[in-house]
């Protein structure tokens, strides 16, 4: 047995079991991989994978068990790697944060400015991402930390954190009828073309769900990933938005009024996750606590070992002035 065996186990599972994927994958040939595989069965004494003629459709019970082992036996072998550059390298390597592009935008230019100034030989690289590609970066270990509202609090094999709260808020461009109408209310948002998240986004969800309450159906004319876009449309007069309030700056937008819209929505909460089991560097750690002081990196390190929860942060409440975020 040995690490490329395991290696090309993990990658069918991610390739759904597409041998010429999982060859590109690992920077070998499909004969190589199917040669890799019988040896490791015959070796084991067992099948591995559930086939029909010469394709693989799946994994048999003990393939399911084994690829869990082999899962473990490969991240426990990148975090010799990363204890290894902790103590050899303190200050210097590469921290991957995978967040979405409002989150990036808005929320997390003070934690990057810092984090640069603390540690300037380490390169950051943020990339911007749906929630779900977020969570997928996360499991395959191509990003250390993932930041969004959704798609990481539900996944068991991520340990998340609250990072704060925040809810949505409606914009409309100056001199919008509805303006003038105080309190706001659910109906009168409903009569106007909308322009929002895409499905997926920033606590879109939640909106429906707030809509659909109130026995509403409203007409959303355009949806988006970000704030910027969103923006943009309402803007020129194409329907009145519905954006997380941390995207509206009164001064880079003037020609756009931010509503008093608060009650009409839920709270939303956006997350930090880290792929349980794995070995942070101490950098990484000094990001998260940046993000959120309450999570130290006791905190942080204790959870994401232990068996798959959420923890949350009480008190943090709304870090950034409007509560917005996604």
């Amino acid at each position: 047995m040995n690490f490329q065996q395991l290696r090309i186990i993990q990658e069918a599972v991610r390739c759904h079991f597409n041998l010429t994927e999982v060859a590109n994958a690992l920077f070998t040939s499909q004969s190589g991989v199917s040669k890799h595989i019988k040896d490791l069965e015959d070796e084991l004494g067992v099948e591995l994978f559930v086939r029909r003629g010469k394709r693989v459709l799946g994994l048999t019970e003990p393939g399911k068990e084994l690829v869990e082992i082999a899962r473990r036996i490969l991240l426990d072998a990148k975090n010799i790697r990363q204890l290894a550059e902790q103590f050899s390298n303190r200050d210097q390597g590469q921290l991957r944060v995978a967040t979405t592009h409002t989150q990036a935008r808005y929320a997390l230019p003070p934690v990057v400015g810092r984090f640069k100034a603390d540690f300037p030989k380490v390169h950051l690289a943020l990339h911007q991402t749906s929630p779900a590609e977020i969570a997928a970066m996360l499991l395959a270990g191509e990003a250390d930390i993932g930041i969004a509202t959704e798609g990481l609090a539900s996944v068991a094999e991520l340990a998340s954190f609250a990072f704060y709260e925040w809810r949505h808020a409606v914009i409309a461009p100056d001199g919008h009828p509805l303006i003038s109408i105080q309190p706001l209310t659910l109906d009168a948002v409903a009569e106007h073309p909308l322009i929002t998240y895409h499905e997926g986004f920033t606590g879109r969800a939640k909106l429906d769900a707030a809509f659909a309450r109130a026995g509403l159906a409203p007409d959303i004319v355009i949806s988006a990933l970000d704030a910027d876009v969103i923006k943009t449309y309402v803007e020129l007069g194409l329907g009145i938005g519905i954006i997380a309030s941390v995207a509206f700056n009164p001064v880079k937008d003037g020609g756009l009024r931010l509503l008093d819209s608060a009650r009409l929505f839920e709270k939303n909460i956006t997350w930090i996750a880290v792929r349980r089991g794995r070995y942070l560097r101490n950098f990484a750690y000094r990001f998260i606590e940046w993000c959120n002081p309450e999570l130290s990196e006791p905190l942080v390190r204790n959870a994401s070992s232990t068996a798959p929860s959420l923890t949350s942060a009480p008190g943090r409440g709304e870090v950034f002035e409007g509560g917005g975020g996604i």
